[in-house]
């Protein structure tokens, strides 16, 4: 594997980035947009999985990478979280709650597997 230089060439922001476009689309409009509380903690959810992505190889340490790389999987995991409550509310459609599940869940899965072969090549 290449090394990689800087965190936008991490497979795992880029999929995180287009998690956030996702969710900004479908969390700002109709009822969902007024629900200021639920709007706001799912795109700060989103956006956290690619902060702290970011934040952690900007910091240059392996130990604190895995660190922010792991913070970054449990927010894809509480986009998830919310995108039921917004189902249930009826402020997505099941094919917009399919598709961005499907996404949180490949952002979860990459980041995942990136854990796994840091962990492999420098045991913490």
């Amino acid at each position: 594997m290449a090394t990689i230089e800087r965190f936008e060439d991490i497979k795992s922001w880029q999929a995180a980035r287009e998690l956030v476009s996702a969710v900004y689309r479908v969390s700002g409009r109709g009822k969902f947009e007024k629900d200021f509380g639920l709007r706001d903690q799912i795109q700060r959810a989103s956006v956290s999985v690619m902060a702290n992505i970011a934040e952690g190889f900007e910091r240059g340490s392996d130990r604190e990478f895995h660190r922010f790389l792991y913070i970054a999987k449990g927010s894809a995991g509480e986009v998830r979280s919310h995108l039921f409550v917004a189902l249930d509310l009826g402020y997505i459609s099941d094919e917009e709650f399919s598709d961005l599940r499907t996404k949180s869940e490949e952002v979860a899965r990459s980041l995942s597997g990136f854990i796994t072969y840091l962990a492999s090549k420098d045991p913490l």
